[in-house]
C-alpha cells in the first residue's frame, strides 16, 4: 500500500474519465506495475501511458488474478454486456469501486454476483486535472481499510465527499456529476450575451472563459457562502445588481436549475435495473 492505495488494481474502461482517475492514481503514487487496464478500444495516449509505465493493457484472459480493487468506468448501459468478462475478477476480498450513474449496489450485485464490498462513486470532469468534485456511498460490506483505499483512490483526481445513503448518488450526479456542462454552457451563453451587446467574438469568449476560471478559484479560496461572494460584488444600483435582477426575477435562473437538475436526477434513476 502506498498512501492508502491498494496494492493491485484492475481498471475496466479508460476513456476520458478513467484515464483522468489512471493518471491520478499514478500521480500520487500508484505502482504501475500493480495496475491492470481493460479497455477494448484503448486510445493512442492511454496505449503510449501503459507502455512508458508498465501498465498491463487488455492482458489475456485468465492471466489477472482477484485485485485488491476494480475500479469499472464503462458506460452504465454496457454493463450487462461486459458482466460475464469482469465477475471472474471479482475476489470475495476485493472491493468493488463503480463510476457508472444510474446504477444502484443492488444493480450491481445481480450483473456481478461475485461482488460484496461495493463503493458507488460519481466523479465529474474535472478530474482530469485533479480538481474533480466526487460523491460516494459504501455498501454494509466495506471495510475501514477498503473504505480508506477507495477514499485514496478518489481522493488522487479531487474532493470527495462520503454519503450517508446511496440514495443520494443520484442527486450527486444531477448537481456535480453532470455540473461541469452546466458551467461550460453558462461560458458558452455569457460570451454569445457578449458578443450582442457589441464585443468581439473570441474576445467575449476568453473573458467568459477566465471569469469562470477566476471566480472558481476564488470560491476553492475563499470560505465565505456563495451567497456572500455574489453580495460583495453587486452593489446596489450599479450593473451587477441591473443583470442579477433579471437573473433572479421568477421564473428565472434558480428556477431553471431546479428543473435541470432533476431531469438529470430523473435521467440517472432511469438508467438502473
Amino acid at each position: 500500500m502506498t498512501a492508502g492505495l491498494p496494492a493491485s488494481l484492475v481498471l475496466v474502461g479508460a476513456g476520458k474519465m478513467g484515464g483522468a482517475m489512471l493518471e491520478g492514481w499514478l500521480a500520487v503514487g500508484l505502482d504501475p506495475g500493480a495496475v491492470a487496464v481493460i479497455e477494448p478500444s484503448p486510445s493512442a495516449p492511454l496505449a503510449e501511458l501503459a507502455r512508458g509505465r508498465g501498465i498491463r493493457l487488455n492482458p489475456p484472459a485468465g492471466t489477472l488474478g482477484a485485485p485488491e480493487a476494480l475500479v469499472l468506468a464503462i458506460k452504465p448501459q454496457a454493463l450487462d454486456a461486459a458482466a460475464p468478462g469482469i465477475d471472474p475478477l471479482v475476489g470475495p476480498d476485493t472491493l468493488l469501486v463503480s463510476i457508472l450513474a444510474g446504477k444502484t449496489v443492488a444493480d450491481l450485485g445481480r450483473a456481478l454476483p461475485s461482488a460484496r464490498a461495493v463503493v458507488r462513486a460519481m466523479p465529474n470532469l474535472p478530474a482530469s486535472v485533479r480538481k474533480g468534485a466526487t460523491g460516494a456511498a459504501a455498501s454494509p460490506e466495506v471495510t475501514p481499510a477498503q473504505k480508506a483505499a477507495a477514499h485514496a483512490l478518489l481522493a488522487a483526481i479531487g474532493h470527495v465527499e462520503w454519503l450517508d445513503t446511496e440514495d443520494l448518488v443520484d442527486a450527486v450526479t444531477a448537481v456535480s456529476g453532470s455540473g461541469p456542462a452546466y458551467v461550460f454552457y453558462l461560458v458558452e451563453c455569457l460570451a454569445a450575451a457578449g458578443a450582442a451587446a457589441g464585443l468581439p467574438v473570441d474576445l467575449a469568449m476568453r473573458l467568459s472563459r477566465a471569469m469562470v476560471a477566476g471566480a472558481g478559484e476564488l470560491l476553492a479560496r475563499s470560505e465565505l457562502p456563495a451567497a456572500t461572494l455574489r453580495e460583495n460584488v453587486t452593489s446596489p444600483g450599479g450593473t451587477t445588481a441591473a443583470a442579477l435582477d433579471v437573473l433572479m426575477r421568477e421564473p428565472g435562473l434558480a428556477a431553471l436549475m431546479r428543473e435541470a437538475v432533476a431531469a438529470a436526477k430523473r435521467r440517472a434513476e432511469e438508467l438502473s435495473g
